[in-house]
């Protein structure tokens, strides 16, 4: 018979109730030993509870008063100043820095020449006579006498006046070949002026008179002239080195390498400044080039019967600085501290008349010509040069051919009271291969333009290139010769065969040295390469 085995007695079974129980015991104990610890907050806490986190609103702080440090307890300025303070290096300190490249065989028929910028001493002559061909350094000569003519902060104004009737509207070329095709920007160099800008205005001043449709004629009496030199080569203008020259363009079509701007600027202008009036409800009709109606002679300045320069511009009315010369004498002080003729200013002709023939529609403004100048020596912009110093000369009762421009250029140079002999110049931004021009009187220029005397010079000498950093020296200096990088202000000429580079450098010590170099039959690459060892080693030698 089989037995049945007897299950095993078991404990007291855990319930679901007895295990909540036990938790919150657990969860009370843990709780109670946290407070006890300072770690939680609760009846047994001994620590104070952390102030509640900022609102939005924050009180306001009062900072401790910390005097400012007097000169005595000052570090010293990391460079001394420009003014004086240094000593100028010697001749035979600059000899010596510079025996190993002036060796260079790239620098065998050169001409070299060293001034202290703040004395004008002449440190270092090498061939600084020899007439050579300056290529673009021509542009500082041509800087020179574009600031004898025009005021410090004088601007250019394009013009759209009515005709001889409602319907007939004159846009008259002004000399501002940087017109932004847009809106104007009041702080750009080129585009200062914008072209929908006096569109607006037109548009508005016709609409206002009932006027719908128009003949849109164009003035280009102001300073006339050819728009590409007899002297340079014929694919200059095509290939982008240089724009054509006009007295109204577009900033939007610079011509540079590669990019040729249009043959003819201001047929360009004129068919968006048409497109322009058509977006606003006008209707255009081109008229044929040629005079425009009402016109019987230049509305604009005019040559000054005694060879001054007239301050009339175009809408009739006399700008408040047409007279001030560049050096800020007025015109009864008669002659320029160095000796120079100050510009006169031709009889003041009636102001432009408020409605029928001749009344002004509209008028915009460009960047004063100082700052074009710079922007043309920064980006070595040779139509830019050429029309600045067209106007210039056609202002001073000179021709406007490139011939002749460059022989006002040479005139108004003289006139400074520097030697010219033996120059000659055929263009004035140095395309031509015909100019020749002496280191030296380069080298007159500069240390001219750094004495604080001449407003517009010395404004264009602050838009030279920077080395290692702006416009034709962006990529020079930035290898073995970086010991003038950022600290080199200097115009480039490059033409094939004759290169040079002329401008200024602070040295170790902080003196500002000014300095020219002319290079001859060698290559571009080795003129170049030559070139900067020759400012860096002024730039780092100290030279006393």
């Amino acid at each position: 018979m089989a037995h049945e085995t007897q299950p095993a007695r078991r404990g007291p079974r855990l319930t679901y109730g007895m295990a909540a129980v036990w938790s919150v015991v657990a969860i009370l104990l843990g709780y109670a030993v946290l407070d006890v610890a300072d770690a939680a907050p609760g009846a047994l806490t001994v620590r104070p509870l952390p102030p509640p986190p900022p609102t939005e609103t924050v009180a306001t702080r009062t900072l401790p008063s910390v005097p400012q440090p007097t000169m005595s307890t000052s570090v010293a300025p990391p460079l001394p100043s420009l003014a004086g303070d240094t000593a100028a290096p010697s001749a035979a300190g600059i000899e010596q820095a510079l025996a190993s490249v002036r060796a260079l065989p790239a620098l065998g028929d050169s001409a070299l020449v060293v001034r202290d910028g703040q004395t004008g001493d002449v440190l270092l002559d090498q061939g600084g006579d020899e007439l050579r061909i300056p290529a673009s350094t021509t542009k500082l000569l041509s800087a020179a006498a574009i600031g004898q003519t025009f005021a410090p902060d004088e601007t250019l104004r394009t013009v759209v006046r009515e005709g001889d009737t409602p319907d007939e509207i004159v846009l008259v070329a002004g000399g501002d070949s940087l017109l932004n095709p847009g809106t104007g920007d009041p702080d750009a160099v080129a585009g200062r002026a914008g072209l929908r800008d006096l569109a607006e205005q037109v548009a508005t001043a016709l609409k206002g008179s009932g006027t719908t449709s128009v003949t849109l004629y164009v003035d280009e009496t102001y300073a006339a002239g050819p728009t590409t030199a007899p002297t340079w080569a014929s694919t200059f203008r095509s290939s982008g080195i240089t724009g054509a020259v006009a007295m109204l363009g577009l900033s939007s079509q610079r011509a540079h390498g590669g990019a040729p701007g249009p043959a003819d600027p201001v047929a360009a202008v004129r068919s968006a400044f048409a497109r322009q009036l058509e977006g606003r409800g006008i209707d255009v009709r081109l008229a044929a080039r040629g005079q425009a109606p009402g016109v019987p002679g230049s509305p604009m300045p005019t040559p000054a019967a005694d060879g001054g320069a007239s301050a009339t511009p175009s809408d009739g009315t006399t700008p408040s600085d047409g007279a001030t010369p560049s050096d800020g004498a007025t015109p009864s002080e008669g002659a320029t501290p160095d000796g120079a003729q100050a510009p006169t200013t031709a009889a003041v002709t009636p102001t432009a008349p408020a409605s029928g023939p001749g009344a002004v529609l509209g008028s915009v403004e460009s960047a004063p010509v100082r700052e074009q100048l710079a922007l043309a020596l920064t980006d070595s912009d040779n139509a830019l040069t050429e029309i600045l110093s067209r106007q210039a000369a056609y202002r001073s009762g000179a021709g406007t051919d490139f011939a002749e421009v460059g022989a006002w250029v040479v005139s108004q140079v003289a006139a400074l009271g520097l030697d010219t002999a033996g120059v000659t110049l055929s263009d004035a931004s140095g395309l031509s291969r015909e100019n020749r021009v002496p280191a030296s009187l380069l080298s007159d220029v500069l240390v001219l333009g750094y004495d604080g005397k001449h407003a517009v010079l010395r404004r264009a000498l602050d838009g030279l290139p920077i080395g290692g950093l702006t416009g034709t020296l962006a990529d020079r200096f930035t290898g073995a010769q970086h010991d003038a990088a950022g600290r080199a202000r200097a115009k480039t000429g490059t033409l094939t065969g004759a290169n040079a580079l002329a401008g200024s450098v602070v040295d170790d010590d902080g003196r500002l040295l000014v300095f020219v170099g002319m290079v001859a039959g060698v290559g571009t690459n080795d003129a170049r390469a030559a070139l900067d060892r020759f400012v860096a080693a002024i730039a780092s030698c100290g030279c006393r």
